[in-house]
């Protein structure tokens, strides 16, 4: 076996269990099936290109989500994205801190519906951290990896995207529990 096979052994090893993460993270990013799968067959593409540069004993995980993301952010739909000014919160009703936390929000919610809207109207850079930190359960290490930020931006970030969207579920709550016309 020569030396480019074992690393195609080895870079299969570490990839192959990390593809439903990636589309996962992918389409949450861009929204739409096809273009989350354009772009974990470029991740793949680039990484296996790349692999060469990954330094053994080193997270993999946190590497090749780092390359889904930067590819993500240079792509028209990345782009797009970074470009478009978030709507403001402001015109959203002001609801204090309770003692609920999203997740308590979502089930008393009952729909994984409201979940997702919610997560889509987030600001891209707070979404890519819940997800990361939720639905990935990544530590903010490899977080802080991925981002390209230091770990007190990242947990500024998780802070703020659960306060936002505890925000949202509780907004969403109220004017699910309110009758019409009132």
């Amino acid at each position: 076996m020569n030396a480019q096979n074992g690393s195609d052994d080895e870079f299969e090893r570490l990839a192959l269990p990390l593809f439903d993460s990636l589309y996962n993270f992918a389409r949450w990013l861009t929204h739409d099936a096809a273009e989350a799968e354009d772009l974990v067959q470029e991740v793949y593409v680039k990484a296996l290109k790349g692999f060469s540069s990954f330094e053994s004993g080193t997270d993999f995980r946190a590497w090749v989500f780092r390359i889904l993301r930067n590819t993500f952010l240079t792509s028209r739909t990345g782009l797009r994205a970074r470009l478009t000014v978030p709507l403001e919160l402001e015109d959203q009703e002001t609801v204090a801190v309770t003692w609920e936390t999203p997740e308590s929000l979502v089930v008393a919610s009952g729909t994984r519906q409201t979940i997702q809207d919610a997560l889509e109207r987030l600001p891209l850079s707070y979404r890519e951290v819940i997800l990361l930190c939720e639905v990935e359960e990544m530590k903010y290490q490899q977080i802080s990896e991925i981002l390209a930020v230091p770990i007190g931006t990242v947990m500024s970030r998780l802070s703020r995207a659960r306060k936002i969207l505890r925000e949202m579920l509780a907004g969403e709550r109220t004017a699910r529990s309110t009758p019409a016309g009132k």
